[in-house]
């Protein structure tokens, strides 16, 4: 998942946690180091907030932010162009249950899940079938009474016993719930259940920006963008870097980045805006294909996240995509499917990780 030019261990001297699929404290000093090793902490302003963004008449961005902790004082400055990278894991998505505000269990969402011991002998109910679904389900089922998955692209009739699992079962979606406790599945099956686990997303949030950035976000498609970047009507001066989903994330913010840069800099040149619009309609044409809904335009699952890579990497005068990364994502999806409890720990590509240190080699 490292970024192309600085590998996750070769390119470091040490590393604390070196297990293929490292903790979130191995992730941030990765994080940190290629921060100190490209000399970027003097230009990140820690500790402020954007409260807001406005285009002005001649068309430069009035960006005004204020220092945390300090009430009252807020700082305004002029830019030709804005970069939105605020990611999108902050803003929860909960499922809709018909008959929750009666239910008087514990809702949460994954986003505020650490450890299971809180759900000992508890019933949990974990709604949602990717990957933190997956993770926690059987985190918690570790010391949960019972796990119950309701996912909602299962058939109707599913109520099934997890293998490997005497205290776990895989349900359609929630029917609703109702005020002693009770919640009823679309299968039919009902339980009584403790907590409400929502494993469900996160919403797009851009609370800075008004409607000056010309895009909307309607059930969680943020439109209209170019490539997943540009707004088209105040392209290229208004960009978003990191909005796709399903993808290895740091390489794609990467190729975004470089492709941006290049745009800004005057060496790579945009489309018309017809041409562009063009383009994003072709986009939701094949997610209609796909009878897919709205909220997953910027989805990027079924090989199409190398596909747009390279198209950018292309753009940018950047080599493509390695063909060993391809395979190693290949591999361990469908090793994950295989393997959901030992993924981690058991894999089958060691010629993949072979090539890969090979490859790092370059960066030492």
């Amino acid at each position: 998942m490292g970024f192309l030019d600085f590998p996750f261990t070769a390119a470091r001297g040490s590393v604390v946690d070196a297990r293929r699929f490292p903790g979130h404290e191995e992730v941030l000093r990765y994080l940190e180091d290629f921060a100190q090793r490209f000399d970027l902490y003097g230009l990140v302003r820690f500790q402020t907030e954007v409260v807001g963004v406005r285009r002005e008449s001649g068309g430069r961005w009035a960006v005004t932010s204020r220092k945390l902790g300090e009430k009252g004082e807020h700082d305004e400055e002029l830019y030709d162009a804005v970069v939105v990278c605020n990611g999108h894991y902050s803003e929860p998505r909960v499922a809709s249950i018909p008959g929750a505000d009666a239910w008087p269990g514990k809702q949460m969402h994954s986003h505020n899940y650490r450890v299971p011991e809180p759900f000992l002998d508890q019933v949990v109910i974990v709604i949602g079938a990717s990957a933190s679904a997956v993770d926690i389900s059987r985190d918690i089922a570790s010391v949960a009474k019972e796990v119950h998955i309701a996912d909602r692209s299962a058939p109707t009739s599913t109520c099934e016993q997890q293998p490997e699992y005497d205290n776990m079962w895989l349900h359609s979606m929630i029917d609703h719930a109702q005020g002693d406790g009770t919640v009823l599945f679309q299968d039919g099956s009902s339980i009584k259940a403790d907590v409400i686990m929502h494993c469900t997303g996160y919403l797009y949030d851009f609370p800075f920006l008004g409607d000056d950035s010309t895009i909307a976000v309607d059930d969680n498609c943020v439109d209209p963008l170019y490539k997943h970047v540009f707004p088209i009507e105040v392209a290229p001066d208004l960009s978003f870097i990191g909005l796709p989903w399903k993808v290895i994330p740091f390489p794609l913010f990467e190729l975004q980045s470089k492709w941006v840069a290049g745009i800004l800099s005057g060496r790579i040149k945009l489309p018309s805006k017809d041409e562009m619009m063009e383009d994003v309609k072709a986009i939701y044409s094949r997610r209609e294909t796909r009878g897919w809904p709205k909220r997953y335009t910027h989805n990027f699952s079924g090989g199409y996240q190398f596909e747009y890579d390279d198209w950018l990497a292309e753009q940018c005068g950047h080599p493509p995509i390695e063909e060993w990364r391809k395979l190693m994502y290949a591999a361990n999806a469908k090793n994950k499917a295989a393997r959901p409890e030992r993924y981690r720990d058991e894999w089958d590509d060691d010629d993949l990780v072979a090539l890969a240190n090979e490859d790092f080699k370059k960066y030492l």
